[in-house]
């Protein structure tokens, strides 16, 4: 059996996968950054310190689940933030360094591919789609907010490669940020996404409406997040908050995948980032975009819309 190796070193999570021939997950391991109470996100010099101490132990756990040691086939890396030029974050540069001494000792095929192609793979591989050579994506995080058009086999060197072009995102913080900062503010723990989502649970449905506006499929979230925090001060339930932040993030995306359909015509839409997970936007875009409108959404299972490696070795399979 031949094996292929991920490695996905975030701004949140370090990440290894193998994949085998067939694309099916044979080891999927990851550990959180730890980040100190009250604290809402970590130095890119923490980053790499955390990285190079978690990847030994992940190896050491992804070998232990397959239950030998492997040789693998192809490596697949994120080593930059998105397919740009000058796209770069040392956090990165951790699992780049792995990945190429790994290739070199296995005398495997080294391929670098960006945190943002990591995430469109490792969906596109969960949800089974889209298969469209031209679709929409949403990226949803606490470092990216961005609509894109993603167009396949436009590389001559190499037809795996996609071409990501940004139609919208936010003018000022994302939409992780939004979440997170909120709650923090309200308790929970960095990251606070599960947290929330499980806090608005407990309002049984009264939402607090938080205005949002979105302009040609671009959202500001910092109007959003200034006016929470007056709700905070003024004493309103915590529940209530949490249920409103999340039908405020919907509400923005559902606005900004139709402008960008009314510009591209594109109906697929897949959707990753970590906010993505989010239960209830899920079934929020799905009931407004698609059971009443003609655009097909195409989500991950929930364990693969944060931060995972998995994209990074289905590149290799694809």
């Amino acid at each position: 059996m031949n094996y292929v190796l991920g490695i996905d070193t975030s701004c949140y999570t370090t990440s290894v996968a193998i994949l085998d021939e067939n694309a099916r997950i044979v080891a999927d391991c990851r550990k959180i950054l730890a980040v100190k109470p009250g604290k809402r996100g970590l130095q890119q010099s923490e980053m790499v310190f955390q990285h190079t101490r978690n990847l030994p132990d992940l190896f050491a756990q992804a070998y232990h689940e397959i239950g030998k040691t492997v040789r693998f086939k192809a490596i697949g890396v994120s080593a930059f933030p998105r397919p740009l030029p000058n796209s770069y974050m040392p956090a990165f540069l951790v699992g780049e360094g792995y990945a190429k001494v790994l290739a070199l000792s296995h005398d495997s095929p080294l391929y670098r591919i960006s945190h943002q192609e990591n995430h469109i793979l490792a969906g596109i591989r969960s949800a089974g789609g889209p298969l469209a050579s031209r679709f929409l994506a949403v990226h949803l995080s606490g470092g990216t907010t961005e609509i894109v058009q993603v167009s396949r086999n436009n590389a001559v060197d190499d037809p795996r490669r996609m071409a990501i072009d940004i139609l919208g995102g936010t003018l000022d913080i994302h939409a992780g940020q939004l979440v997170d900062r909120i709650g923090v503010l309200l308790g929970l723990k960095f990251p606070a996404g599960p947290q929330l989502e499980s806090l608005a649970a407990l309002a049984h449905g009264q939402i607090i409406n938080i205005p949002v506006t979105v302009r040609d499929s671009s959202v500001s979230f910092a109007g959003p997040e200034t006016y929470v925090r007056k709700l905070v001060a003024q004493g309103a339930e915590p529940a209530t908050i949490a249920a409103g932040v999340q039908q405020c993030i919907a509400r923005a995306v559902a606005a900004m995948i139709k402008q960008a359909h009314s510009h591209t015509g594109l109906t697929d839409v897949l959707l990753v980032g970590g906010v993505t997970a989010n239960q209830f936007i899920r079934k929020y875009l799905t009931y407004q975009l698609e059971e009443i409108g003609c655009l097909k959404l195409y989500f991950p299972e929930p364990p693969y819309s944060p931060d995972n490696a998995t994209g990074a070795a289905y590149f290799v399979c694809a």
